[in-house]
């Protein structure tokens, strides 16, 4: 079963869990093959009933002592732009939407998920072009990202947020 996993990481991020839950995105996944949506919601409000997307199976959970299953079995990885989510998910060697929060003040997030996607690692975008960038999305552009290289990440979060 072809499967999303969607993550939020330690934080609230609910704009991103309507969002992706909402009947237009759920649309465009099941469009495009998808049929199992998996929420990690966090500290948020919203805990999305396993019936409450028509047109694909959902699981929710806020929290899990790993998501490293949860990675491995998705077909496509949603995640917070935190940049711990995002090297797990890259890690994984899984295609890597971040959806940055840019409610957020002094967003470091925005810098990451920009230098990631310049390198062709991953695709960006925010909540409110969400569903554009699901249905524009070429998955086959992503390249894996050097894997236990744990220094050159350092060295890389450097370089996007301009510390070198």
């Amino acid at each position: 079963m072809k499967t999303v996993f969607v993550t939020v990481g330690t934080t609230r991020f609910d704009e991103l869990i309507e969002s992706v839950t909402s009947y237009e995105a759920t649309q465009v996944l099941k469009f495009r093959g998808y049929e199992r949506l998996v929420l990690q919601v966090g500290k948020g409000s919203l805990l999305p009933d396993a019936d409450s997307c028509a047109h694909l199976s959902v699981e929710a959970f806020r929290f899990k002592d790993s998501i490293a299953e949860d990675m491995k079995q998705a077909d496509l990885v949603i995640s917070h732009a935190g940049a711990g989510s995002c090297l797990e998910a890259l890690g994984a060697g899984k295609p890597l939407l971040v959806v940055v929060n840019d409610k957020l003040m002094d967003n470091h997030q925005l810098e990451l998920a920009r230098q990631l996607h310049m390198d062709h690692h991953l695709l960006y975008c925010t909540c409110s072009t969400l569903i554009e960038t699901l249905k524009n999305m070429d998955l086959s552009v992503l390249q894996p990202f050097p894997p236990g290289q744990p220094k050159n990440f350092a060295n890389f979060l450097d370089k996007a947020l301009g510390v070198k």
